[in-house]
């Protein structure tokens, strides 16, 4: 069994260094905050750098916020790239540029080792279920000693082509989640606005071909008010940049995209950006001046 680094142990990287403790890894751990205790007592080994990381572990995960944090988690003072060596295998599950992915799998293979793009979808409730969607970028042999571990932190584990690979699909992911939480969130408010409980609406589109996963764990939080972040806004419209800023490198218009990238952005002008993203719905709600449950 592999010896795994795991560092960035936040919202979705602590639960999924838990489960590769509970199936018996030995995890190499580090983070700018102090390790969780609950993963040391787990059997975690806490690492003061993320070179000591790279040199203790025969593959090492990568799960921090944005583009900049995993090019200084791979090549800043102390960084990964200081202690890796040949053989090993650098897996980033954050979600990031696919252009800088291409960058940085090219820089780690010049040291040797391989490079995978591994972003995932499913949030914080998926990364303590261990049933996160993970969309793999990379060598074929990488992923073939990777998939074991994956399959530890999710249920739908695809090998989607190469290093960026990984990164364009969830972008696109990215996509769909936001217009389908702006569709819900147009569909409960007209329901509420017209007099219908949100509610029962809801409960009865869940049985039709209108159903999908965003209305059953968004729409709820939609009306129970719960915008307790799961996925914090501020972090879905740095995916959303990414998508713009692809498409217009790529001469596309992605005008549903824009728009929804534009609720979000009034979502964080009235304080936001730390909420969950299915808060979209606040935006609509202040253009309608009706919410579509009492807070």
């Amino acid at each position: 069994m592999i010896d795994i680094g795991f560092i960035g142990l936040g919202t979705m990287g602590r639960p999924m260094a838990g489960h590769l403790l509970a199936a018996g890894h030995r995890v190499l751990l580090h983070d700018v905050a102090p390790v969780a205790p609950e993963l040391i007592a787990a059997g975690g080994i806490a690492c003061k750098s993320a070179k000591e990381v790279a040199e203790e572990a025969d593959a090492v995960i990568i799960m921090v916020p944005d583009t900049p944090h995993v090019e200084a988690v791979l090549f800043g003072k102390d960084g990964v790239a200081g202690g890796i060596s040949k053989g090993k295998i650098v897996i980033d599950m954050s979600s990031i540029s696919p252009l800088a992915t291409k960058e940085f799998a090219k820089k780690i293979e010049a040291l040797g080792a391989d490079y995978l793009d591994a972003p995932v979808s499913g949030g914080e409730v998926g990364a303590k279920a261990a049933s996160l969607t993970i969309m793999v970028g990379g060598p074929e042999r990488a992923f073939g000693t990777m998939k074991p571990v994956f399959d530890r932190m999710g249920k739908n584990v695809t090998h989607v082509g190469a290093n960026g690979d990984g990164q364009t699909t969830k972008v696109a992911n990215q996509i769909i989640v936001a217009l389908t939480i702006e569709a819900v969130s147009e569909a409960l408010l007209f329901a509420s606005k017209a007099g219908a409980d949100p509610a029962l609406v809801r409960k009865a589109l869940m049985g039709g071909f209108a159903s999908s996963r965003i209305l059953e764990v968004h729409g709820e939080r939609m009306v129970k008010r719960n915008f307790d972040p799961g996925f914090r806004i501020e972090l879905h419209q740095k995916d959303l940049n990414l998508a713009l800023e692809g498409a217009r490198s790529l001469g596309l218009s992605l005008p549903s995209t824009a728009v929804a990238q534009q609720l979000f952005s009034s979502c964080t002008a009235h304080g936001g950006k730390g909420w969950d993203h299915s808060a979209m719905v606040r935006a609509l709600e202040l253009m309608a001046g009706h919410e579509i449950a009492a807070s």
